[in-house]
Order: structure tokens, then sequence, then C-alpha cells
């Protein structure tokens, strides 16, 4: 959740080190002793543009120096950086020529907020989902070995995102090989900043030492004719470091385990990953770090400060002048808040609910639920397909589960969706949040799929609400539904329809005609309807709000068809597999003959920009779509002349 702090300067810092700094290979040519200074330059140019372009703004302040260790003593890009998620990579972005361009970061043709691979050879593996980076730099390090190549792979993984399960699976594949592999475990949960200390980084420094590791490998070599020795060996080492260090489930893995150590220590991580780099096989380094390091409100409310609005400047204090009195309307509710608010109001009816997060609950809008209801939440982290084979487990007892899950992420957990819920027919609701385009955020984290890949699941009850109140009642109604059910909704404000307190079960797979009109049908699924009505008021045309997806209204269907000669299916999905295609698919079933024009997301993925610029984009804004009916028009009356 975004915050904006007005005391960020604006004005940029002066950087003269930091400017010299056009790629790594200048990096690397540094004196050591330059590097601090460097790191302060750093952190203050970040500082000033993300405060000028807004974006994300914690994580990046926390990898600082971990950042300028890395391109410092590694070989990149030649050696393969893979980092996880990205919101901690703008220092990596700065560093590696793209300085001058954060500006622009999070807008359309600026910099994307996260790695991007066709934006920088330095951005080995493309990423915005979590926990993807220790399985792409292992697949780096194996590609490199059969290739002949002697680069590193580093995977930089936050601690949120070690605690997916596909973290774990590739840690334990790993192991199993004899890949070049670093993992850095950028660990900044404070609970554990005690293990920073004298004789954690004594030991630390000693574990990554050429000597020691000499011996260690030699002890291995010579210790192999008595097993029993050699096995009370490798017990003793992993006592004594299971005494100074948490590392012993990644010694049992099988990585050799280095840490924890000070993450903002620079001449300490300089040391370390020059030790680090002269070994060979699964190593993991673990560093604390934190949060907003060097920013004291980041520091304090690392979650309010994860990303930052962009901040404008303080314009001059103009002259008063008396206006008439405005009438004061309520501000708009995100989805999020109209979703948390009946969450709340659900659970102090039925106490069977119980709300399932994989670790967004700020971003779902459940923060106040978790707080009242805490016996009926569960945030499960970064765990997605956990989340959802949980809810069925839940659901086996009686149980109501309720998932809130952003649409980008569900498609993590399909396999579960299918064989754990729909096959199983069990009783679990979804509020798919973040639907359709995200703005600044990309097409990593874009919506842009679920109608496709949720309509052809069987028992699958899938709604698309126009608007805040259909989305209240929309969640009851798929909260009484004995089965599996989903509602969908977009990130960010409605327009601003006022929410009845009552809660109202809709008839299920039904639509309703918002306007009358004649010739044109738009059928609408979802929040475009604004758009729909605006274009429908130029072209005298009919809105139908089909709102269910699944099951289809299809006695709707059949009248509109028969009263209107096109036929617009209107939705913020991608158009293959989509809402169109199956008003298409049931009209072809019925032998129909009706022209019908799709209108959605084309068969690419949509860069970032603010929603606005993506839909204009993607001909879904009202001048677009009243652009593509007119077309349409125009080429069947020309058929038809020709025809004639």
């Amino acid at each position: 959740m975004a915050k904006t702090f007005n005391d960020i300067p604006l004005i940029r810092p002066e950087t003269p080190l930091l400017d010299t700094i056009d790629n790594p290979f200048h990096l690397r040519e540094l004196e050591e002793n330059q590097l601090l200074t460097l790191a302060d330059e750093l952190r203050s140019y970040l500082l000033y543009s993300v405060g000028k372009s807004g974006g994300h703004f914690g994580a990046g302040l926390g990898t600082v120096e971990l950042t300028i260790a890395l391109h410092y003593i590694f070989n990149t890009p030649h050696d393969h950086l893979v980092w996880d998620v990205g919101h901690q990579a703008y220092p990596h972005k700065i560093l590696t020529g793209r300085r001058d361009q954060m500006l622009t970061i999070r807008q359309a043709e600026g910099l994307s907020a996260f790695p991007k691979r066709d934006e920088s050879e330095y951005d080995t593996f493309g990423v915005g989902h979590s926990s993807t980076s220790i399985s792409a730099a292992l697949g780096m390090a194996l590609g490199a070995s059969m290739n002949g190549k002697d680069s590193k792979a580093v995977a930089v993984i936050g601690d949120g995102a070690m605690t997916a399960g596909l973290a774990f699976e590739a840690l334990n594949h790993a192991a199993h090989t004899d890949a070049d592999l670093l993992v850095i475990l950028n660990d900044n949960n404070m609970s554990i900043s005690h293990n920073v200390g004298g004789l954690a980084t004594y030991f630390s420094k000693l574990w990554s030492s050429r000597f020691y590791n000499t011996i260690r490998e030699g002890g291995k070599k010579v210790l192999r004719s008595v097993p029993s020795a050699a096995t009370f060996v490798r017990k003793t080492e992993e006592h004594l470091k299971a005494m100074v260090a948490p590392g012993i489930v990644f010694e049992e893995l099988g990585f050799n385990y280095i840490g924890p150590i000070d993450g903002h220590n620079l001449p300490l991580l300089v040391q370390t990953l020059r030790n680090l780099k002269a070994l060979s096989g699964p190593i993991l380094l673990h560093t604390i770090t934190r949060k907003g390091k060097g920013f004291a409100p980041a520091e304090a409310d690392p979650v309010g400060y994860h990303a930052l609005n962009k901040i404008e400047p303080k314009s001059k204090p103009k002259v008063a002048v008396p206006q008439p009195a405005a009438v004061v309307r309520p501000p708009k509710q995100k989805y999020q808040q109209v979703f948390g608010n009946w969450l709340c109001d659900m659970a102090e009816r039925e106490p069977r609910l119980v709300g399932i997060t994989p670790a967004m609950c700020e971003g779902s809008g459940m923060v106040e639920f978790a707080k009242r209801f805490p016996d009926q939440f569960h945030d499960v982290a970064i765990a997605e397909q956990h989340a959802v084979t949980l809810a069925a487990g839940l659901a086996c007892e009686g149980i109501k589960p309720v998932v809130a899950i952003y649409s980008t992420f569900l498609q993590r957990a399909y396999d579960q969706l299918i064989h754990d819920v729909a096959l199983q027919n069990l009783d679990v609701l979804f509020g798919i949040d973040r639907a359709g385009l995200v703005g600044e955020d990309g097409p990593s984290h874009a919506g842009s799929f679920d109608l496709t890949y949720l309509r052809c699941i069987p028992n699958m009850m899938v709604m698309t609400p126009s608007d805040e109140n259909e989305t209240r009642q929309m969640l009851y109604t798929g909260f009484i539904h004995k089965g599996p059910a989903a509602v969908r909704y977009p990130r960010g404000a409605g327009p601003g329809t006022a929410i009845e307190k009552d809660m109202t079960a809709l008839p299920i797979g039904k639509g309703l005609i918002r306007r009358e009109g004649s010739r044109i049908a738009i059928l609408n699924f979802g929040t475009l309807l604004p758009a729909a009505l605006a274009t429908a008021n130029e072209l005298n045309a009919t809105v139908a709000d089909m709102r269910f997806v699944k099951p289809l209204d299809t006695g709707l269907i059949n009248q509109l068809a028969s009263e209107h000669s096109l036929l617009v299916t209107l939705e913020e999905n991608t158009i293959q597999g989509g809402a169109g295609a199956a008003v298409s698919e049931y009209l072809a079933s019925m032998g129909i003959v009706v022209p019908v024009l799709h209108l959605g997301l084309p068969d690419k993925f949509v860069d970032h920009g603010n929603h606005q610029q993506q839909l204009a984009a993607t001909g879904l804004d009202a001048v677009s779509i009243k652009h593509a009916i007119e077309q349409r028009l125009s080429e069947l009356e020309s058929i038809h002349g020709a025809a004639s």
C-alpha cells in the first residue's frame, strides 16, 4: 500500500561518484574504500527518484549495500544475478545503466517496476511473482555447465518469498546437483536481528574463508574411508553452526550455509562474497537487512512504506475566492474495501466463515477482519497452492472458506483449484482481486486470464460485478451458493455506486438490461459498464449487464440476438476463451446466426502505464469502443450492399 511522504526532497541530490557509474564495469574500477560513499549516494538518489516517480521503496533501501557488493565482486552480466519478485531491484537498475531513466519507472514507455529481460542484459530473468529466483538461477547454473561456461549464478530471495513451496523445491533439487549456485537469503525480519553480532560474524568469516573450506573438503576426502569418523565430524560441524546461526535446515538440505551476517556492513559483504565466489557447489548466504534502511519513517513502518506515491511539488498558496457551497459526496470505495467490509459483516452473521489469504492481507482489504476475527483468519504466507487446498480441507469439515487472492496469483494454484476444489465440488468462495489490467505494476500482475481459465472448469460459478454494490451482493450470493464460486473485481475505486447494507442473493445466471436501444446490443461483463453506457448513449445501443459468465444468461442472449443486428461483448479479460467466446459458443451450439464483435484484451501482454492508458491502448475506453462498433457496422453494411 503506497504512501506519500512530502519531506522527501524533490531536488536531485549531489551524487558525483554515482554519476560516474554507468554500468558495473565502472563500479568494479572503484577502490573498496569508495564503496561506502557510493552507498550513501545511491540511497540518496533512490529516495529522490522514487519520490519523483512513485514506486517500490522500502525493499530497495534495504538492498543498497548488497547490490553494490554483488556487482562489485561478480562479473555481471557474465555472472547471472537473479532477483526474486523485483521490489528490491531498484538499486540494481540504477547501477546497470538506467540511472537517468528511473524517473520514468512504472510509466507508459518507461522502465518496468520489475527486472525485465528485454530491458537490460543485466536483468537475467523477468520476475513479478515471488519465489522463482532459485529455480531460475539453478537452471542458469546447470545450463552454463552444459555449455562449458565458467559463469556463476546468484539468486537473491527475501525471507517472505522463502515461504513459498517453489523455493524449497528448488533448494531440494539444487542440493542434489554440483551446480555453482549461490543463494542469498535477504532477511529483513527483525525478530532475528540479534543474530548479527560478534560471534555470528566471526563464524561467518570463518565458514566463508578459503582456509576453512579447504580443510572442510579435504577432511571429507580423508574421512571417506572411516564412515563413523566422517559422520561424527559432520554432526559436530552442524551443531557448532546451530549454536550461532539458524541455518541447520539448509545444511540438512545439502547447502553450505554461511551467516547470518549484517547486510548493511558493506566491507563484510564484499569480503564474504569474494570468499564465496571462489567456492563451488550450492551455497546459501544469510544476510540480515532492514527494509527502508536509511529513511526513518520507512524503517518504522516497512509495510506502509513498501511503495510510495509520486510526490507532487507544493504549489504556492492561492488567494481564496468565495465559492458556492459544493455538494459533499462520500469518497468512492475501493473494491478491496468493499470486500473487506463484506467479509466483516458476513463473519458477524456466519461463524463458519474463514478468510484465507496468501500474504495479501493489506492489499486484499482484510486488515480489519484479521483484527476482529483472528480465529477465523489465516494468512498462509506466499503459498497460493496451499491456500487453495487448505480451503478445500476446511470445506470438507463443513466450514465456509473465503479465499482472497489476486487474479494473477490464483494462476499459480490452478491445479489445486481444479483437482482439490472443483473436482470434489467443495464449497469454497474465491474473492478474485486485481482482475483485469492493473496499471503501473504491468503484465506480471495483470489479471488478464481468469475468466478464461475459470469458465472451463466444471462446477465453477463465475461472477463479474459492474460496480461496488454488485460486488457486495455477488459475494453474498457466492457465499450461500453450494459449491465453488468466484467473484472477480478490479484494483482501485469503483464508480461511486451506493452500497446497500442489506445483502440479497442474486438470481443465479441472470443479467439485467441497463439501457434499451436498437440495432446494437452491448453485452457487458464487469466494470467496463460505464464505458458501455457512454458508448450506447451515442449509438442508441442496448446495454446488458450480464453479471454471470458461468452460468450464462442464455435466455437474455436469445432475446438480444433476436432483436438486434449486432452483438458486442465487452470484458477486461483476454478475448481468447473469455466471456465473449462463451457467448459465441452458445450461439453456435443453438444454430443462431448473428454478427458478434468481441472486445477485450488482445493476444499480447500489455505493458505498464496508468489504467486509462492501458484501456485506450487495448481499445477498451469509450472512444475506442465506439470506433470499433462503427467500423464493424460499416463492414457489415458493405457486405450486405455487395450481396444485394
